[in-house]
């Protein structure tokens, strides 16, 4: 075994290698961009290299940085993680050069599961079966819609040589097909340098069924089961299982037999992903991720082994430690991935500090993955992972009640997240039920995410009194501090404990709503406030910290929020849930946006990669103005009405922080 490991990543996964690095007693090294310098995975390895700007494309994608800091620090092998240079078979090739083992299986191997269109001949070869689609060399737009025409709508476009879900669209009708080909071609050549495409036929309601299969350099190959990633959005997943749940034992062993065959057809090395589409019984090859996957925890809770282990162990020339007759599954396992993206806003990446995070406690059952901590910044130039909370029990109903404790005992603020969004997929009665499919989001898109729009509809009055009593808190401190400043701190217009002249002490907050404002009523006392929520009262009291941590009691339930003022706009964070609201102010009642006129803002802090438009242009609603690019997801800026464009504010390749104005368009009557 080989004794210096260096870690060509980030995050939990760099920091998830290094936990077994360091149990098998090697040496490990981090690299680390500029951005990265204070980062978790740096300050728990032995040692660190700085590789670079904190942009991927000039750190951790750049492998001449990531070979010399090897070289630089007496590193024998490179753990790739994955995404980055996991999936590089170039990367692969000059840490061989290089004299350094890679952690991975061999370059040829990730050349034949790189390029989606030569993997399906391969795997049709080896008697794996494949989805209808197309994955010829003829590339051109019109050979690809001709391709299109043929195989029939609907139909996925995807990245030849990617994975993740990144660069795939969904295209139901031909007039889609060519702006969501431009899309794809373009996210797919800044994510894996390729833009070439294949197409395949698109399933209604199939399940993402995957299955774990490891081989060594002896010539062994077993598979360690399946997982069942059917929960996804945006074609990414967000809950993962294991094993699938309702898999008769007649097709788990079709599907475990056929991913060896497709290790063994390419003369595989190491851990591997063999990935199906499900449906009616039937199965077809999707992809063959050759790395390890963000959810091998879940294999590991139900198979007891450590995949990580497994992987330096093959790496450094040993065989397999199990034949496939040793191995079985013992139990239920599911895994929620955390992410710092708002449901509410098609799960926008929302990059910021984490102001608040903590877990529940862990266990032999209970796993938290993560390569963040309290007051870490979630970055926009890299992904958006917070953390995975891995459960496990005897049994899929002991491991749902597990992940819904462990869901509610966690605490997020600081940034949107996923959170209460994950907690509804675990209440769901079709997801206990097992009723799940890569459509369960879309199918239960009202029950899941929250109303999008200034106020949300279904706001609770737990929310609205804790957005009320922040908003009395805050002026408070507010009236306090003009006080203590005052020519006449002994005038009675400088009290500020809610005395009016020849009044009671009551007064009216006024928040616009989507239909019709909400009011919330008043009464001030010396230690608690009472306010009126329409027939409901509630006692309120709190502190509210100038960093927007408000700490609050009501009906003397404890609660801990968080705060955002953007103007009269609040976002307020509670229990995973993000509530907006609007403050009702009569003096900004005449300042709205100038008549005939529409101000396109970014959603989120991003690259400029594509400027569709320019001033005079005329645009129809849903036409694609801008692209966004952060977190390594694009997203597409489109007409909200008919309309001309009057201004265009950044170019391609400009950085723009949440909340500029990107275009203005004149909006014709």
């Amino acid at each position: 075994m080989f004794e210096r490991l260096l870690i060509a990543n980030r995050g939990e996964i760099a920091c998830r290698v290094m936990r077994t690095a360091k149990r098998l007693g090697l040496h490990t090294i981090a690299v680390h961009s500029e951005a990265d310098e204070g980062a978790l995975h740096v300050a728990l390895a032995d040692e660190a290299q700085a590789i670079g700007p904190p942009a991927a494309a000039e750190s951790y994608l750049n492998f001449d940085a990531v070979l010399a800091a090897a070289k630089a620090s007496g590193a024998e092998a490179v753990h790739p993680g994955y995404g980055f240079l996991s999936e590089n078979p170039d990367f692969a090739e000059a840490c061989a050069a290089a004299g350094l083992v890679f952690v991975g299986p061999p370059p040829a191997a990730i050349r034949a599961m790189g390029s989606k269109d030569r993997a399906k001949i391969l795997m049709e070869r080896a008697g794996v079966p494949v989805l209808p689609g197309y994955n010829g060399r003829a590339q051109s737009p019109k050979a690809l819609e001709q391709a299109a025409v043929k195989l029939g709508y609907p139909l996925i476009i995807k990245p030849s040589a990617g994975g993740g879900g990144k660069g795939m669209r969904r295209v139901d009708r031909a007039a889609d097909f060519a702006p969501a080909l431009e899309g794809a071609c373009r996210e797919a050549a800044a994510a894996f340098g390729d833009a070439r495409v294949i197409l395949e036929k698109f399933l209604a309601q199939p399940r993402h069924i995957e299955v774990q299969v490891f081989a060594d350099q002896q010539g062994h190959a077993v598979h360690l089961f399946e997982r069942d990633c059917s929960i996804q959005r945006r074609h990414q997943k967000v809950i993962e299982e294991a094993p699938a749940p309702g898999l008769s034992a007649k097709l788990r062993a079709a599907m475990g037999r056929a991913a060896v065959a497709a290790a063994r057809a390419i003369g595989y090395v190491g851990a591997g992903t063999v990935e199906f589409l499900v449906e009616d019984k039937s199965f077809y090859f999707m992809e063959m991720n050759t790395r390890l996957q963000v959810e091998h925890p879940v294999t590991e809770m139900v198979t007891g082994l450590d995949l990580v282990d497994w992987q330096l162990r093959v790496a450094a020339g040993e065989a397999l430690p199990c034949r496939q007759a040793d191995l079985a599954i013992t139990g239920h396992a599911i895994e929620a991935r955390l992410y710092a993206e708002d449901p509410a806003r098609d799960f926008l990446p929302a990059p910021g500090r984490l102001e608040r995070l903590r877990f529940p406690k862990t266990g032999r059952q209970l796993r938290i993955d993560s390569g963040v901590r309290e007051g870490d910044e979630i970055s926009h130039y890299y992904d958006p992972m917070i953390a995975k909370l891995i459960v496990a029990g005897k049994d899929r109903p002991a491991a749902l009640a597990r992940l819904a404790r462990a869901l509610a005992a966690t605490e997020i603020s600081g940034v949107a997240t996923n959170l209460a969004f994950l907690r509804r997929i675990a209440a769901h009665a079709d997801y206990r039920a097992g009723l799940i499919d890569t459509v369960f989001v879309e199918r239960h898109g009202e029950a899941l995410l929250p109303a999008n729009g200034p106020v949300d509809g279904g706001v609770s009055d737990e929310a609205l009194a804790l957005v009320s009593l922040a908003v009395l808190l805050r002026r408070d401190a507010e009236a306090r501090a003009a006080a203590r400043v005052s020519g006449d701190p002994f005038s009675p217009w400088q009290e500020t404990d809610g005395w009016r002249l020849n009044t009671e002490r009551l007064s009216l907050l006024r928040f616009e709503g989507i239909k019709e404002p909400i009011e919330v009523l008043v009464h001030p006392g010396p230690e608690s406030v009472r306010l009126g929520l329409g027939d409901k009262e509630v006692m309120a009291a709190g502190r509210l910290s100038p960093d927007g941590t408000l700490e609050a009691s009501l009906d003397g339930q404890a609660f801990s929020a968080s705060l955002r003022w953007h103007g009269v706009d609040l976002e307020l964070e509670v229990a995973g849930e993000r509530h907006r609201l609007r403050l009702h102010d009569p003096l900004a009642a005449g300042t709205g946006q100038e008549a005939g006129s529409n101000r396109l803002i970014a959603p989120m802090p991003g690259k400029v990669v594509q400027v569709h438009v320019a001033p005079g242009d005329r645009v129809a609603r849903g036409d694609a103005l801008m692209a966004l690019e952060a977190m390594k997801m694009e997203h597409t800026i489109v007409a909200p009405v008919d309309g001309l464009v009057a201004a265009v504010h950044y170019r391609a390749d400009d950085l723009v922080e949440e909340g500029v104005d990107l275009l203005d368009l004149e909006i014709e009557s």
